[in-house]
């Protein structure tokens, strides 16, 4: 029988018997919201495989994913489904807190919506105050360089990023190609707000610089596509850039296993 890597799949018996190993345990979020027109809306399930293969590579154990988060400038979108920050905080406490009640004290948060990761760090910061451990945060789609960016899409580099764009789309076309729809996207123009152009999903550009600002994404555009542009985007490129993250993942949690996770 094949070593299991997924939490679900195990036994509490065989739990047990790998807990002795104090193995890492992978903590998958996402989110449940548009992607564009061309995508489906759980892009979790695009951190559930990437964290699956990384578990299995880094011979870590990955707990069921979380599928929804933190991301209230989607509430306009019907058929997203938003937490309320104080629910996300309280879900993700108690979800550590399970494991480390039973001394499980190698925690990776493998984050694949961005809009989770200001909640994280108030939660592992107060669990680091409180349990005396650190729980280190990977967000998946922040973890590649401007560099592999050129190599991936050339002149146009990290413009190809955004919300609606890459690197989601291209990922999606390589790991669920049957679920896509490429034939509606719409590049519609960008929306002003406050007669400034949106910079991301939570902030407008005056003079070159950010300023934050509560802005939806109705408030920035028609088509869901805020950032980058899906006509670019590839199964090829989806492939390279989930290979990407799960070997730069897997060798991160590799070496979080060697050392002491404690705070004292």
């Amino acid at each position: 029988m094949s070593r299991k890597h997924l939490l679900k799949d195990l036994t509490w018996v065989e739990f047990g018997e790998r807990m002795k190993e104090n193995p890492v345990i992978l903590l998958p979020f996402g989110s449940q919201e548009e992607q564009g027109p061309q995508a489906p809306m759980g892009d979790y399930m695009l951190t559930d495989a990437i964290v699956a293969r990384v578990a299995e590579r880094a011979d870590a154990i990955a707990a069921p994913i979380i599928p929804f988060g933190f991301a209230d400038y989607f509430r306009p979108i019907p058929g997203g489904v938003q937490l309320s920050a104080e629910t996300f905080r309280a879900l993700f406490e108690d979800i550590c807190a399970n494991f480390l009640d039973h001394g499980l004290d190698h925690l990776v948060v493998m984050n694949g919506h961005s809009g989770n990761y200001p909640l994280i760090d108030q939660s592992i910061r107060k669990l680091k105050r409180e349990r005396g451990v650190w729980i280190p945060c990977l967000n998946l789609w922040r973890l590649m360089t401007p560099a592999q960016w050129t190599e991936l899409h050339g002149e146009r580099g990290t413009t190809a990023l955004g919300h609606g764009g890459d690197p989601l789309t291209s990922v999606y076309l390589h790991l669920f190609p049957d679920l896509m729809r490429m034939d509606l996207i719409e590049l519609g123009e960008r929306k002003s707000v406050l007669g400034l152009l949106p910079s991301g999903l939570n902030a407008v550009k005056f003079e070159g610089v950010d300023v934050n600002l509560a802005v939806d994404i109705d408030d920035i555009c028609d088509t869901g596509i805020a950032g980058g542009d899906p006509t670019y985007s590839s199964a090829e490129i989806g492939e390279k850039i989930v290979e990407s993250l799960v070997d730069f993942s897997a060798r991160f949690v590799t070496y979080f296993k060697g050392v002491d996770a404690t705070t004292s």
